[in-house]
Order: structure tokens, then sequence, then C-alpha cells
């Protein structure tokens, strides 16, 4: 049995009657304002557990708001795992080509000269999205 997270948010998704796209598309504004508020519990519930644990309770919430982001992106018909690997390619940019990383004082690893922007644009219209497309 497969645990990638595409494929389990999918099965909840048939399983409950949910909302599952094929191909990216925009959809009624209350159905996204939903979807955005869910996201937005899970994340306030990672803040909450982020400092002072437990571990087990923070490792729950980081995969709640995974799996809440495959649904939004499901009920908008969004391969996730191939924007993913595209914002990975961009991220993996930062790195300069002699191994330098620029950072930030805090840690947080910055964009260098070297960096390409992810086009999520592109992936989406691979996935057939067609900007400007109906709901």
């Amino acid at each position: 049995m497969s645990s990638s997270p595409a494929r389990l948010v999918r099965e909840f998704h048939r399983a409950f009657g949910l909302d599952a796209r094929t191909t990216p598309t925009e959809v009624d504004p209350r159905l996204a304002a939903h979807r955005g508020e869910l996201l937005a519990e899970e994340a306030a519930e990672v803040a909450e557990v982020a400092v002072e644990g437990p571990l087990d309770r923070l490792a729950h919430e980081l995969a709640d708001v995974v799996y809440v982001a495959y649904g939004t992106a499901l009920v908008h018909g969004i391969d996730l795992d191939e924007v993913i690997a595209e914002i990975h390619r961009a991220n993996m940019s930062k790195l300069g080509p002699d191994g330098t990383v620029a950072r930030r004082a805090d840690g947080k690893v910055l964009k260098g000269e070297h960096y390409r922007a992810p086009d999520v644009s592109a992936v989406l219209r691979r996935q057939g999205w067609i900007p400007g497309g109906a709901a």
C-alpha cells in the first residue's frame, strides 16, 4: 500500500464525497475561503505546539497541515507533487556553483545570484490549467 499523501488524501475525499478535481481550476470563492480557513486552523495548531511540544503532537499537527494542503490542492485539481518538485528545483538553485550558501542572520537560506524562480504556472499548464478559465 502506497503512503503517498496525494493518494491517501484522494482516497479520503472520495470516501467522504468531498471535491476532487483532476485538472487545475479556480473554484467557487466560498469553497476556496473554506479551504483557506482549514489551512489557517491547522497552521495555528502547529504554531501552538512548535516550541513547547510534545513532539508527538507536533508531528501530528504537521501531518494535519500536509493533509489539508494536499486536500486543498485536490479541490483545485492541482498535482501538488509536481508543484513541490518545481519549488524544490528553484530552492536548490539558491546554492552557489561553488557550494556557497547565503543566509540571513536567523539562518534562513537566501536567494543568491544563481537563483532561478519556480515556474508554477508552467507546471499547472502542463496539468491542463487554462489561465483565466472559468470555475
